[in-house]
């Protein structure tokens, strides 16, 4: 019984952590590229990413959370594995774009 209760509340706090985390690295996201828009020094290339990097994340998400619902995992478990594509992507995104942005 403890133990059921002690996973799933571990289930609710990584998820609130990974929530947090992917909206301020898509915040930061936004923003970047936003001001790139902006500034007109949006490349081609970072434009194509916006619209594609987004359906393979979802694809991979949602291919994760059925995975995880069919294994009996449970719909936090679920929740989680359908957003850590989404979260490592807008991640990635966002310390490449501060990267990017800080240079002269």
């Amino acid at each position: 019984m403890l133990t059921h209760l002690f996973k799933t509340m571990d289930q609710n706090q990584r998820l609130m952590v990974k929530t947090w985390q992917l909206w301020f690295s898509a915040a930061t996201v936004v923003q970047l590229r936003v001001m790139q828009m902006a500034l007109g020094t949006l490349r081609p290339e970072e434009a194509a990413r916006m619209v594609f990097e987004k359906l393979a994340a979802f694809a991979s998400g949602a291919e994760r959370a059925m995975r995880a619902m069919a294994g009996g995992k449970g719909c936090q478990a679920a929740t989680l594995a359908a957003l850590a594509p989404v979260s490592r992507r807008a991640g990635s995104n966002a310390r490449r774009l501060t990267r990017s942005s800080r240079r002269p």
